[in-house]
């Protein structure tokens, strides 16, 4: 049986960019398929001497159709794997009035604006029953890459891997995560000269954050919720986690938590990575 990849998402979200990696990972790829064709692509694809067993199907338009091809490749047997590629309304606007292309649920031509929403609506339920969402609202080409790769370059693994990420309120929280904490209340480096212009990366900063009774004891807490919960995720069907943990500019108690939570995971054979989608700041 073959380990099949469905790519969807909103048009803009970076579906191409994925498909691109995942086809340099070794999969065979086939870009904006219609939805009828799945089943079809995927026999051909199992056909003696096809030569392909890792397989990228970039969905197209029909997304309502998507879910029951889906249910039935993974009840035939093979690995099935929905990513969802998102982002924000804002992100996607930005993107489209730079490349000046119709967005395709601009059927009226009321703008990109409104066929942005209108897709979003559209794919509520295949988002809700996908593996793996990612928000590419702040990606740039290498650090989707980065997070498509962590996902994506075991074959055939099927221990749940569990993404740690930490972001800035003030930036907004990320529509990716499936668990998110709110760090706010712990110690902030933020307030003293010496340790600001430094980032939760850096010892001096997670000396400061963790040298706390307040941290010592949420610490504790978290740790201990996420080994007895991760276990239950894995045993419910989940092959992927997001876990995003937040302060206020996502720089310095994000970062170090973060870090600290992929560290006690790993110790317990969990695979995890954190990524830092605020660390090196920008504009509010």
């Amino acid at each position: 049986m073959a380990e099949i990849v469905v790519i969807t998402g909103l048009s803009g979200a970076g579906r191409s960019a994925a498909a691109g990696v995942l086809e340099d990972l070794g999969f065979y790829v086939v870009d904006n398929l219609p939805t009828s064709l799945v089943p079809t692509i995927v026999e051909l694809a199992a056909k003696p001497g096809a030569g392909i067993d890792r397989l990228v199907l970039v969905s197209g338009r029909n997304h309502a159709e998507l879910l029951p091809h889906v249910d039935s490749l993974k009840s035939s047997g093979h690995r099935v794997t929905m990513l969802y590629l998102d982002a924000s309304t804002q992100m996607l606007v930005q993107r489209y009035e730079a490349t000046r292309r119709r967005h395709p649920f601009d059927l009226d031509g009321d703008g990109v604006l409104e066929a942005i929403e209108r897709e979003r609506v559209a794919l509520e339920e295949v988002k809700g029953a996908a593996d793996l969402v990612i928000d590419t609202s702040d990606l740039n080409v290498h650090q989707l890459k980065d997070r498509i790769v962590a996902a994506f370059s075991e074959t055939g693994s099927t221990t749940m891997q569990v993404s740690v990420e930490s972001f800035g309120y003030k930036h907004g929280i990320p529509l990716d995560a499936d668990i998110v904490m709110d760090v706010r209340f712990l110690p902030n480096p933020h307030w003293d000269d010496t340790l600001r212009p430094l980032t939760g990366r850096d010892a001096a900063v997670r000396d400061f954050v963790f040298d706390s009774e307040v941290t010592q004891r949420f610490l504790a807490h978290l740790e201990a919720l996420l080994l007895d919960v991760v276990p239950s995720y894995q045993a419910e069907g989940r092959n992927y986690l997001t876990i995003a943990i937040g302060c206020t500019g996502g720089r310095h108690r994000s970062v170090a938590v973060a870090e600290r939570v992929v560290a006690t995971l790993a110790a317990h054979d969990v695979k995890a990575h954190a990524s830092h989608r605020d660390v090196d700041g920008r504009q509010s």
